[in-house]
């Protein structure tokens, strides 16, 4: 049977596990013995804080999907409410960089320090562009169209303000790579059928314009 003792100790292990620590920080923190309530009202603290940005994730996750049901574009402030820390950028970034690890040993999209304000209002631009394209093709709009090369020019401008050297050859290269690429290929065309297809039209004629 487990003493009082032995119990405490799997508890504050099972908090640090709630909390991602791995299992060696725990141990090292452990080993620190230190005084158990401080062990309590720090893990309490830490995770009261993800709660409040699990709330806020969800929130803007429930507001994106209110605002696809009726139709309307979700303002570009209001897509990334939650993602306000470069803890939360790069937890969200996780799966695409370990894809990219695996399958081409690719530096990861989260090395080094993450600019949060910047990363969001590039993620919100991007998020806006590919809205509207989804929102032309299927409104039947042809790929070639005027509208499209606006919208492909407003968005490479974008990314080059932003300390993204794009140009239009770039983009119609990475278009493709999303064609070839099963990853790629499955988030765009879950959000739209042929999405994938007609970004990559859109950006071959773009640089042949």
């Amino acid at each position: 049977m487990y003493g009082t003792k032995e119990l405490e100790r799997l508890q504050q292990i099972l908090f640090y596990r709630e909390l991602d620590f791995p299992l060696e920080q725990i141990k090292q923190l452990l080993e620190e013995e230190p005084e158990r309530m401080s062990i309590l009202l720090q893990q309490e603290k830490l995770l009261l804080i993800r709660k409040k940005r699990i709330e806020a994730v969800i929130q803007t996750l429930k507001t994106s999907i209110a605002s696809m049901e009726k139709g309307v574009i979700m303002d570009k402030a209001d897509m990334f409410i939650g993602f306000e820390s470069e803890e939360a950028w790069k937890e969200a970034l996780s799966e695409q960089n370990e894809y990219l690890k695996q399958a081409y040993d690719v530096r990861p999209l989260d090395a080094g320090p993450i600019d949060v304000q910047s990363m969001n209002e590039q993620a919100g631009e991007a998020a806006a562009f590919m809205t509207d394209m989804k929102s032309a093709l299927q409104e039947g709009i042809k790929h070639n169209d005027e509208k499209i090369r606006h919208l492909i020019h407003c968005h490479l401008d974008f990314m080059n303000e932003h300390g993204q050297s794009v140009s239009a050859a770039d983009f119609a290269v990475q278009t493709r790579f999303f064609l070839s690429d099963d990853f790629h290929l499955r988030m765009l065309e879950d959000q739209q059928t042929g999405l994938a297809y007609y970004l990559n039209a859109a950006a071959e004629s773009f640089v042949n314009q």
